[in-house]
């Protein structure tokens, strides 16, 4: 996992969304991750060891 993730960065994971879409927007960075489906406004958390196995990329760093 990238050193440099924080809140608003939209990340891929390794496997699809049920509704199909492939993008998340992290909105919590801590022992925690906190996405949201771009797709399907969907919000999710995930222990960090988790979100480390399933990221396949960041797709976008917000500035």
């Amino acid at each position: 996992m990238p050193a440099e993730l924080r809140e608003g960065d939209v990340v891929r994971l390794k496997r699809r969304h049920p509704c199909g879409g492939w993008d998340w927007q992290v909105y919590r960075v801590g022992a925690d991750i906190g996405m949201q489906c771009v797709t399907c406004s969907r919000r999710v958390m995930l222990e960090r060891g988790e979100f480390e196995r399933r990221l396949k990329a960041v797709v976008r760093h917000d500035a």
